[in-house]
């Protein structure tokens, strides 16, 4: 296995950013081991968390700074700490309280009883809040959001920042699909870089992490990190993805990245929801993954089901054959599920595979009754920081390509089977 003490980048335990009467906000961030390429272990430790945490880590989606399913009450069931990173959106609160209101309460920690998680704050969370480049200008960055289409100034971005007092935030992207001009692409790297420079000079206090775009362009890209990387930022946020690019054209983008930013800063990226997307992003050097995935999943009605441990799948695994599976996820609205006694994953320590069955939730989903979104968040959200936990494991085991290629091969075998099928 290689460490960090044998990595040709020596990295160091390093506080980050940290400003006056911002204690709770302070941010320490560390390499602990490498794998073969850029897989990367580390660990992200924030003043308010009772512990370190460990990266490549999830980001758990939220609406206004919750879950969309799990309550408050709910959130100390899902594994810790491993569960502390929330992701919000300064937007969502547009419809709602005044940033002035928020910021007399003290900020999102206060106002929502959670002193012990840690909040990022990205304007867009891919869901309800997502950029809309040709309304986009100098002036600022355009999101289709809960109130409609708005135009978000950098001042304005940032009296919402320094009003919720996230532990990390991002800086205002100009994000652009994979199909626009150069011309248009170039805008908006120049764009990015100058708002992150209208950002820091605002700066409130807390992690700033720098944004980086350039669309599906490598050389694009490559001029917004050594702009973002020259800047005093505590990571890098690697936007643009998930917007019309195909898998095959990310390494080379993600790699072109990776090679230019220094290595001893924490980089989360937007947009690489799926498992097999996720593993693209931990082979190129990327710590932090936000979890719209699961949302989908549960509104869908679906539950992750392939192993953690173990990647190969036996014949006699009765999964191969259920309805709306594919070898990751099940479909729990179907009727074979009707009469299925079983827990969602047998050896599952999560609250809904302890205490119910397929055939509840199902029986909840086709009554429409909350708690089938409810219990499928919950086993989703833990199924899923499961696989991340097994992804680190496989890195400081040295043997995360394999992990991979396994995983990959596992899915590719499936999807070959049902085509003949």
């Amino acid at each position: 296995m290689w460490s960090a003490a044998s990595a040709p980048d020596t990295v160091t335990l390093t506080s980050l950013n940290l400003q006056q009467g911002t204690d709770i906000r302070e941010m320490k961030f560390a390499v602990k081991a490498w794998s073969k390429g850029r897989a990367r272990v580390g660990v992200l430790q924030l003043a308010n968390c009772p512990q370190p945490m460990e990266t490549p880590a999830l980001l758990l989606s939220t609406r206004k700074g919750l879950p969309l399913f799990i309550s408050p009450d709910l959130l100390p069931s899902l594994p810790s700490p491993d569960s502390y990173l929330l992701q919000m959106s300064p937007l969502h609160f547009l419809d709602g309280l005044s940033t002035k209101t928020i910021s007399n309460i003290g900020g999102l920690h206060q106002m929502l009883g959670l002193h012990e998680y840690a909040f990022a704050a990205v304007a867009r969370d891919s869901i309800v809040c997502l950029p809309e480049c040709d309304s986009t200008n100098k002036i600022g960055a355009s999101f289709e959001t809960p109130s409609g289409r708005r135009l978000i100034k950098p001042v304005e971005y940032m009296e919402m920042i320094s009003s919720m007092k996230p532990n990390l935030w991002v800086s205002l992207a100009d994000e652009v699909p994979a199909w626009v001009s150069a011309k248009r692409n170039r805008t908006s790297v120049d764009r990015t870089v100058r708002w992150l420079d209208e950002c820091i000079k605002l700066s409130p206090g807390g992690a700033v992490f720098g944004a980086i775009v350039g669309g599906a362009d490598v050389e694009e890209r490559q001029s917004c990190a050594q702009e973002v990387a020259g800047r005093n930022v505590s990571g890098y946020w690697i936007g643009g993805f998930g917007l019309g690019e195909s898998m095959d054209e990310r390494p080379a983008l993600l790699n072109a990245i990776a090679d230019i930013l220094p290595p001893e800063r924490p980089r989360q990226i937007c947009g690489l929801e799926l498992p097999e997307e996720v593993l693209q992003g931990v082979a190129a050097g990327i710590d932090l993954f936000d979890s719209t995935y699961i949302y989908h999943l549960t509104l869908g009605g679906f539950a992750l089901t392939f192993p953690l441990e173990n990647i190969q799948r036996h014949e006699s695994d009765s999964q191969l054959s259920d309805v709306g599976s594919d070898r990751t996820k099940i479909n729990l609205r179907a009727t074979v599920y009707r009469k299925d006694t079983a827990p969602i994953v047998n050896d599952c320590s999560c609250y809904t595979c302890q205490n119910h069955t397929r055939s509840y939730i199902n029986h909840l989903l086709n009554v429409h009754e909350m708690l089938a979104q409810i219990l499928l968040e919950i086993h989703n959200t833990h199924h899923y920081l499961g696989f991340f936990h097994s992804i680190r494991t496989a890195i400081k085991e040295d043997k995360f390509e394999q992990f991979r290629q396994t995983f990959i091969d596992s899915r590719r075998e499936h999807l070959n089977l049902t085509a003949v099928l």
